[in-house]
């Protein structure tokens, strides 16, 4: 069973339907509710989300399309650990150092995928796009 940590983007990429990007994202997220695929996201990213998807619709509904997304996805662990190897890292980006390190703290994730590829360069894991991992996973 494969386990990955979906990035902020790409779950941004399934709920705005961004041109393009969706599509591997919706795949992604639909193989998470049917096969043997374990999708985690960070608290940080529900956060970023509920802020984002905040401007474009009623908190209600956000909260309804985030318990939704909980039905099947994981959440990763985080703690002051993660924050502290986060802030002593050698990303550049904070929240994706968050994301990172929350993947590796919770040790069955193998896989992160993002549309950042670059911001990713330190990370220990596998980091792929969704259209890589649909490639290589799901065809």
């Amino acid at each position: 069973m494969i386990s990955l940590l979906l990035d902020t983007d790409v779950l941004l990429d399934y709920l705005f339907n961004r041109e393009g990007h969706a599509e591997w994202s919706q795949e992604v997220l639909l193989a998470a509710q049917t096969s043997d695929l374990n999708a985690f996201v960070t608290p940080v990213a529900l956060s970023n989300l509920y802020y984002l998807l905040r401007k474009e619709a009623s908190h209600q509904r956000v909260i309804k399309a985030l318990k939704i997304l909980l039905q099947y996805l994981q959440v990763a662990g985080g703690g002051k650990e993660v924050i502290e190897l986060a802030l002593n890292s050698q990303f550049t980006d904070f929240e994706d150092a968050i994301q990172n390190f929350s993947a590796i703290k919770q040790g069955e994730i193998s896989i992160i995928l993002t549309r950042n590829l670059k911001d990713y360069r330190s990370s220990e894991i596998i980091i792929m796009s969704p259209i890589e991992f649909c490639k290589a996973h799901l065809h």
